[in-house]
């Protein structure tokens, strides 16, 4: 199993339309095949300037390699993610053991 995660802060206002329109968008990375347990997340913690977090898993390198190469993914990250998120911390992880 891989727990693919990513930190990030947007560019738009807090609150902002745009804010909202851009996780909305990207709730469609949810429907990609192989993806599992798609969580949007909010920071709560002041020890770092991240806003939101994606979270999901994979059943394997096979599955995550495809959601990364799906064209929803690939236009979602050039369309969307490039133009408005302003930094981000992306982590993979697999379980000990």
């Amino acid at each position: 199993m891989i727990r693919h995660t990513v930190a990030f802060r947007l560019r738009h206002a807090p609150g902002s339309a745009e804010e909202r329109e851009f996780l909305t968008a990207a709730l469609a990375l949810a429907d990609i095949p192989g993806v599992r347990r798609f969580e949007q997340l909010r920071q709560t913690s002041a020890k770092n300037d991240f806003r939101f977090g994606f979270s999901m898993e994979f059943a394997d390198q096979a599955a995550y390699t495809a959601y990364n190469e799906h064209p929803v993914h690939t236009a979602f990250v050039a369309e969307r993610w490039v133009a408005e998120v302003e930094d981000f911390l992306e982590i993979d992880y697999e379980p000990l053991g």
